[in-house]
This record gives C-alpha cells, sequence and structure tokens, in this order.
C-alpha cells in the first residue's frame, strides 16, 4: 500500500486531535467533579443519580422533621402551661371543699377558678407564625372560644373509679363514667331531692344512693350494680322496652340544653308516691370549639404513613376528651366530639363552687378535676412520645446524609492527585506532538518556494 503525504497528515491530525480531546475532558475536571454527562462513566453515573436521588429524599424528611419538631416544641410548652393550671386548679377545688369557708370565700374561689380556665383557653389559642397549634387542619381558625355570657348547661354526676366499678356490667359499652342530673318533685310540688339517670338503661338511682348507698352493697360483698337497686326507670331511655333517646335530642355537644331538654318530664314511684323528673340545669360559662379532629401529618421515612407517630398537632378531642354529651358511643348521635368537654366540666365546678356548695366541691368536683388533669397530662406524654420519636429519625437521617454524601463523594469526586499527573502527562504528549509534527509533516509549496 503506498503511503502518501495526504495520509500521513489525516493521522497526525487525528492523534493529535485525540490528545487535545483528552486533555479537554481532563481539564474539566479541574472544577473537582469527574461525571459531567453519562458517557464519562455509564455505571458511575447512574450510581450518581440514584445517590442524589436518596439524598434529596432525605433533606425533605430532615426539612418535615425540623418544621414537625418545631411545632411539637411549642405545643408541648403550651401544654406544660395548661398542666401546670390543671394543678392549681385542683388545689383550689380542694380548699373550696372545706366547710369552714363561707359564700365570700367560696366566691373568691371561683374568680380565681374561672381565670385559671381562661387561662387554660389563652394557651390552647397558641400559634406558631400564623397558624394554630391546636386546631387540627384548621389551622388559620382560632379553636377555642369562651361565651361572653352564662347559659344553662345540664348538670351531670362525674362516677370516681370505685363508682364506676360498681356500675360497670358487661353489658355497659363503654363503661358508664357519668350520668345526668335529674330534679324531682313531689306531687304535692314539694321538692324530692337529686336522682341520676344513667343513659345507657334508663335506670334511675337517687343521690344518697350513689354517695352512699353503693358503698354499702359494696360492704356487703356486692361487687356490682343489680336490678332493685335503681329507685326507678325512664323508659324512653332504655333500650330494652323499645326508648331510643339519646343525650343528643336533650343537650347539644357542649351540654347547652335546647328546647327539648327544657319540656321533658318523666314520672317515677318511689315509696308509693309518683316523683316527677326534669333535667337540673346550672348557669355556667361555655367554651367552643372551632377547629376540627384532623391530624398534620410530616412524614419522617420512607414507607407508609404510622398515623401515630407520623401526625405532629394535638387537637380539642385529644387534650380535653370526651363527656356524656358528646361521646357516640355512649348517648351522643350528633357527629364529632365537642373538642371541650374537660374545659365545659371545669366551669361547671367554677359554677358549683360559685353557688357555695362546698359539700359538691369536696366530692364532685375533686373527681371532675382529677379527671381533667390526667386527660391533659396524657395529651402532654403522647405529644412528648412522637416527639421523642422524631428526635431518633432525625438522628437516622443525619447518619444517612453523612453516608449518602460519602457515596457521592466516592463516585463523582476527582482524585485531584491523579489528575494532575495526567494533565501534566497529556499536555507534555500534545507539545511533544506540535513540536515532531513541525519536523516531520511534508512541506507546502510556498515552503518550497520560499
Amino acid at each position: 500500500m503506498r503511503i502518501s503525504s495526504t495520509m500521513m497528515t489525516h493521522n497526525y491530525l487525528k492523534q493529535l486531535n485525540g490528545s487535545y480531546e483528552t486533555y479537554t475532558k481532563l481539564f474539566e475536571q479541574s472544577d473537582g467533579k469527574k461525571l459531567h454527562r453519562a458517557s464519562d462513566d455509564s455505571v458511575g453515573y447512574s450510581k450518581y443519580l440514584r445517590y442524589q436521588n436518596s439524598l434529596t429524599n432525605v433533606q425533605q424528611f430532615q426539612d418535615d422533621i425540623t418544621t414537625a419538631v418545631s411545632w411539637m416544641k411549642n405545643s408541648d410548652a403550651a401544654l406544660i402551661n395548661v398542666t401546670e393550671r390543671m394543678k392549681e386548679f385542683k388545689g383550689k377545688v380542694v380548699a373550696a371543699g372545706n366547710s369552714t369557708n363561707n359564700e365570700d370565700d367560696m366566691h373568691d374561689i371561683a374568680k380565681e377558678l374561672l381565670a385559671s380556665v381562661q387561662e387554660v383557653v389563652a394557651d390552647m389559642n397558641a400559634q406558631i407564625g400564623d397558624r394554630y397549634l391546636f386546631s387540627g387542619q384548621s389551622d388559620t381558625t382560632m379553636p377555642f372560644r369562651i361565651s361572653d355570657s352564662p347559659e344553662q348547661r345540664g348538670e351531670t354526676k362525674t362516677l370516681s373509679e370505685a363508682q364506676q366499678d360498681f356500675f360497670y356490667t358487661a353489658s355497659d359499652k363503654p363503661t358508664v363514667t357519668q350520668m345526668l342530673k335529674l330534679k324531682g318533685t313531689n306531687a304535692d310540688g314539694s321538692d324530692a331531692g337529686y336522682y341520676y339517670l344513667n343513659v345507657t338503661d334508663g335506670k334511675v338511682y337517687s343521690q344518697e344512693f350513689m354517695e352512699n348507698g353503693f358503698k354499702d352493697r359494696v360492704a356487703k360483698g356486692q361487687k356490682h350494680v343489680v336490678a332493685g337497686d335503681e329507685a326507678g326507670s325512664v323508659a324512653s331511655f332504655d333500650p330494652s322496652t323499645g326508648g331510643t333517646d339519646t343525650v343528643s335530642k336533650y343537650f347539644d355537644k357542649n351540654g347547652v340544653i335546647n328546647h327539648n331538654g327544657t319540656s321533658f318530664s318523666a314520672t317515677i314511684s318511689v315509696d308509693g308516691q309518683n316523683v316527677t323528673l326534669k333535667f337540673s340545669t346550672s348557669a355556667q360559662y361555655i367554651v367552643s370549639y372551632e377547629g376540627d379532629a384532623k391530624y398534620i401529618s410530616m412524614v419522617k421515612k420512607t414507607g407508609g404513613i404510622d398515623r401515630a407517630t407520623d401526625s405532629v398537632n394535638q387537637t380539642g378531642q385529644d387534650v380535653f376528651g370526651s363527656d356524656i354529651f358528646d361521646t357516640p358511643g355512649l348517648s351522643y348521635t350528633g357527629g364529632t366530639a365537642s373538642g371541650t368537654a374537660m374545659l365545659n366540666e371545669l366551669l361547671y365546678t367554677v359554677s358549683k363552687i360559685e353557688a357555695a356548695d362546698y359539700h359538691w366541691a369536696a366530692n364532685d368536683g375533686l373527681t371532675i378535676s382529677d379527671a381533667a388533669h390526667a386527660q391533659v397530662l396524657g395529651a402532654q406524654t403522647t405529644m412528648a412520645a412522637r416527639q421523642q420519636a422524631y428526635t431518633a429519625a432525625s438522628d437516622m437521617l443525619t447518619t444517612q446524609d453523612e453516608s449518602i454524601t460519602s457515596d457521592i463523594t466516592d463516585v463523582s469526586s476527582t482524585d485531584v492527585a491523579y489528575l494532575a499527573t495526567k494533565l501534566m502527562e497529556y499536555q507534555t504528549i500534545y507539545s511533544l506532538s506540535l513540536s515532531v509534527g513541525s519536523k516531520i509533516l511534508p512541506g507546502t509549496l510556498a515552503d518550497y518556494l520560499h
């Protein structure tokens, strides 16, 4: 084969350009990255993209956790204040139960108790930025509002643990924790005292039985309530006789009595005399909840959502529980819980102490304040557990971030020492190629004429 000068020139220029191209690609790595396109290293570039996606996910979870922890810290601070107010409330109720108090003393204690509840309402309206912490997903709506004036709310009997154990039977679903208070009137118009209605079966018990009579039964070995313990029965509340009445027919979910409630009347026979029963009410301030029962989720890891730990907020229902007026499984059929059950029970306590009922304060008042404190403390504990879960997830994500960043560095970063050596090598080759080329390439006609 004949080797022409044109072929020599072509081969030389091809090799020279190849050396320059290699040098240029090496020089690209001077920014610290050895991967600029998939063709640089298809396997390495695939790993690089996968690592980048993983890092993006981790960083998104870290941002969510930062926001979530901030939310929960502020919520926890509010709940700590509420718990302290509950402790103070209980202490003041204990003081109100002292029989040596006169009416002025009871009025002063009632004012202090009302102020405590107002402080709790203010704490529960806490915000982070322009978002309310305890409004559920309706976080632009102020959740708790207290009425400007007292309203007529149904009176209740909150059962102590001993009473709950006694009135619990296998058919109770759920266990009875409260009963409605009824005012009795004899046929001649005289006062017949108070009675308590178990709204799950319509049975009515006398005040004396609720306070002392059941204790006598327990002392004689009777463990649970039996037929005959009741003073009578209200058929409209008794499912076994076709009764379909529920609390929601007579009261709203905050316990405020309606027209049906004010016109309600039932008759029982006590010691051969007819006793007319009506709902007993008291004038008290009412707290209403305007948030919702939905949760704000901030997912902290890949996989399915864990509703028990991925939600960062607590709603009014979580903090203040339910009572006889808004428990769907017990008697209420009007929808979601009020979100203010324990607050309104505390305001009921305020109204009873304002009425100077120290006997009630020493018994039912303590039961209510204990239940309210336990409910809020449970909500605070739940929030603390969630915060701990997010903190643990944050530590795990930090470790993942460091590991993935290291993987990205390994697959995409330039080996500076190796790069420097190669650059010098190819720069030398290129320079020598230019020098050799000027000597071996055939001259042009102009060179000969020159």
